[in-house]
């Protein structure tokens, strides 16, 4: 063999094996890639919360996995993560609401359960009792908690004081501190029920402090009927505040912010709202526990069980998720006391992990702690406690009534024959 050749033979062999080389180290580095978790989620404009913090806290802290969020609007969500899901091309994650919305989709098989994490990571023993009841369904994991909110009256504290009222713990009290600080001259309650949810509230909490936690249950279920004395009793309590002119001018023209802004304001002297409230600090240069506070809805019958309302946020897997496994290792992670803590520190709500300090926490957001322990029964608002197809019916009544308030017997028959058409179409 000449030297010729077995130069370039010993050259082809160099090459061959840098080549070699090059290319472990390349797949090397690919191997150090974090692998994407994609998180699509509703938490946006007025309804931020902490996610930025949280997605922030969690990803300075994994090599491993990236969780690349992207926020929707909050309203535009409920529609297009259907869509996402009816086409097979969900995220890896999505966020949603404990209660029927949760259940809407694991019937539909839309979901993946998620038992094998909170087994791993001892998840039962972290999160209280009302939080767990928003985690299973048909006896199964599938939600993993990311706030608890509670809904009661935010009020403006110098109104109150101006005006020389208290916070009132009866509905008669209710009434007079309303016609008080109407004389006044200011609206004793603001309320933006432009996206319609916000009216919600006026039907949960007089119904359920008047005929309880397990009629209302009843009534989500299609068991009762939306023209029951119970319910008729509670639409005009509701009603009596609308016919006195308790509330702001036309709150159909209102978001929940403009209408808390008014109380920020003192165009209003409270409203009945989410402790998602307090994330408009800020915004409106408030001081919680300085310059506003909080009270639960009066009781209307003392006989009647106590019960808190509000909604719980969490992530759910898809069962068409692209990256199943990694996105349980996020879920479980997402439990933790860090991503916790950074999503729920000043949004308002109560973080599910138990282990959260309250150091965490402001003044109110520990006045709130503090009355949930005590009350012995959790309900999730109404879009939260019916079927989807339900929700809607009855979200369309609310509105509705407050733009007719004298028809409201009408609008209970309509609602009454929707909502179980719609509860018909669900068999």
């Amino acid at each position: 063999m000449n030297k010729k050749v077995l130069s370039l033979m010993l050259i082809i062999g160099l090459l061959a094996v840098l080549s070699t080389s090059a290319g472990g180290r390349k797949e090397e580095a690919a191997a150090e890639e974090p692998i994407k978790v994609t998180f699509f989620h509703y938490f946006s404009g007025t309804l931020s919360g902490g996610v930025d913090d949280m997605t922030n806290s969690y990803n300075a802290e994994q090599s491993k996995y990236v969780l690349a969020h992207t926020p929707v609007d909050h309203e535009a969500f409920k529609t297009s993560i259907r869509v996402m899901l009816a086409g097979g091309n969900p995220p890896d994650l999505f966020s949603y609401w404990a209660g029927a919305r949760v259940q809407f989709i694991v019937d539909a098989d839309r979901l993946a359960p998620i038992d094998d994490v909170f087994e791993a990571n001892n998840l039962n023993e972290l999160f209280p009792p009302a939080v767990q009841q928003g985690c299973t369904y048909d006896g199964n994991k599938y939600f993993m908690p990311l706030t608890q909110h509670f809904v009661p009256f935010f009020y403006n504290k110098d109104v109150f004081a101006d005006v020389g009222v208290s916070p009132p713990a009866t509905w008669d009290e209710f009434l007079e501190v309303c016609e008080k600080i109407k004389q006044a001259g200011v609206d004793p309650i603001a309320l933006g029920s432009r996206e319609r949810w916000p009216a919600q509230f006026w039907l949960d909490y007089p119904l359920l402090r008047t005929a309880g936690p397990e009629y209302r249950a009843k009534l989500m279920a299609g068991e009762a009927s939306y023209t029951d004395p119970e319910v008729v009793k509670a639409w005009e309590l509701w009603k009596t505040c609308v016919d006195r002119g308790y509330f702001n001018e036309n709150p159909n023209a209102y978001d929940w912010a403009e209408a808390s802004a008014m109380v920020g304001t003192g165009e209003a002297a409270m409203t009945l709202m989410g402790t998602w409230f307090m994330g408009l600090d800020e915004s409106l240069g408030w001081k919680a526990d300085e310059d506003y506070d909080f009270f639960p809805f009066p009781v209307v019958d003392a006989s009647v069980p106590d019960v808190a309302v509000g909604p719980i946020d969490g992530v759910v897997l898809p069962a068409e998720a692209r990256n199943p496994e990694a996105a349980k290792q996020v879920l479980a992670q997402l439990a933790d006391v860090g991503p916790q803590t950074a999503f729920n520190k000043g949004s308002g709500a109560l973080a599910p992990n138990k282990n959260v300090s309250d150091s965490t926490y402001n003044s109110l957001q520990l006045k709130v702690k503090a009355l949930l322990a005590k009350i012995p029964n959790w309900a999730f608002n109404y879009d939260l406690a019916t079927p989807p197809p339900v929700a809607d019916v009855g979200l369309n009544a609310f509105s509705n009534f407050l733009e007719n308030p004298e028809d409201y017997m009408i609008i209970l028959r309509e609602t009454e024959a929707a909502a179980q058409k719609a509860f018909a179409e669900l068999e």
